[in-house]
């Protein structure tokens, strides 16, 4: 085994924001509050549900009072129909078929919870190529708290790499002192430039390449 390289799913996977804009706009509807549109829902990604619709609600300025109903709703129809509309970034699947071809351990470090993220995984085949999956909800601490990400390669081997789209995980990469691979077609609201990485792709089909390349030599 050549080390374990650890992915983000929403935004460097797969683009789940189809989905999560749809159940977010059901939940909306029933507060009588205008519906978001695809790029504010964008917006709202990186910090799991719970957080999602908080943004949302203060957006619409809504009672604080009514944000444990809304996330409750949330979950509800989000687990419904989780992966209706959300597909892998082109590539990302042959791009995994790759790496552990290559002998790299591959495991999945997410704010989302679990129980969507394990059912996305299923629905889209993605499942068999992570030796392990860690949700929003499976510790305490969620990212940027470096503590998730530890444990995925505590689980999996020697950390080679993490990959991830947003400030999120930029940050968690640095304070797991892990190199951080940055998929510049995500969830990103900062400029690439401002985000540490050791590289940046907009293209899986690069990804495995990148690893390669001796000026981007991984340990």
């Amino acid at each position: 085994m050549r080390g374990a390289i650890v992915f983000d799913l929403d935004g460097t996977l797969i683009d789940s924001a189809p989905d999560l804009h749809v159940a977010l706009n059901h939940v909306l509807r029933a507060e009588g509050a205008d519906p978001a549109t695809l790029a504010e829902t964008m917006r709202f990604i990186g910090h799991g549900i719970p957080s999602l619709v908080q943004q949302a609600r203060q957006a619409r300025g809504l009672p604080a009072a009514r944000e444990a109903g809304m996330v409750q709703a949330m979950f509800h129809h989000y687990l419904a129909s989780p992966a209706a509309l959300t597909r892998p970034y082109p590539g990302a699947v042959a791009a995994l078929e790759d790496l552990a071809a290559a002998g790299f351990a591959l495991g999945l470090c997410t704010n989302k919870a679990l129980a969507p993220t394990q059912e996305i995984l299923r629905a889209l085949d993605l499942e068999r190529y992570f030796g392990v999956v860690i949700g929003g909800d499976s510790m305490p601490e969620k990212k940027p708290d470096p503590a998730p990400l530890l444990a995925a390669f505590a689980a999996l081997g020697p950390p080679v790499l993490y990959v991830g789209d947003s400030e999120v995980d930029a940050g968690t990469a640095v304070r797991a002192g892990v190199p951080f691979a940055l998929f510049t077609e995500g969830y990103r609201k900062t400029p690439v430039a401002e985000l540490p990485h050791r590289f940046a792709f907009g293209r899986f089909a690069d990804l495995p390449a990148l690893l390669a390349y001796p000026g981007l030599a991984m340990p």
